[in-house]
């Protein structure tokens, strides 16, 4: 698999777990105290770095720093917006499609030779 495949699917991966870590305690967990929501977020994110140090690693190698920075950017807010709507089930608004385009914005300024 090429670098930069490989690195997409690490961070998808990755981004998947971080979202989880970052988010899903506000679902499940908002009536216990915050250190317990703290501490099972820690969990789940040593599965986030178990594959986003691995990305960055093998993404390094063809990419540049702003490059890989953009890139895991684009794919967290591509696995946040499914998670916003159908795990936490928040309505979508016109505004992502405004934000998306920004980003896709910065990721032709950063990639552009």
């Amino acid at each position: 698999m090429p670098p930069v495949a490989r690195t997409i699917l690490l961070l998808t991966l990755s981004n998947v777990f971080m979202t989880f870590a970052w988010y899903a305690h506000l679902k499940h967990l908002n009536h216990r105290p915050w250190i317990i929501a703290a501490l099972a977020s820690w969990g789940i994110a040593l599965f986030e770095y178990l594959l986003q140090v691995p990305a960055n690693r093998v993404g390094y190698t063809v990419l540049t720093l702003p490059q890989l920075k953009i890139l895991q950017e684009v794919i967290a807010l591509s696995v946040f917006v499914p998670f916003m709507l159908f795990y936490m089930r928040q309505p979508l608004k016109l505004d992502y499609l405004w934000a998306s385009l920004c980003m896709l914005g910065a990721v032709y300024f950063i990639f552009r030779e």
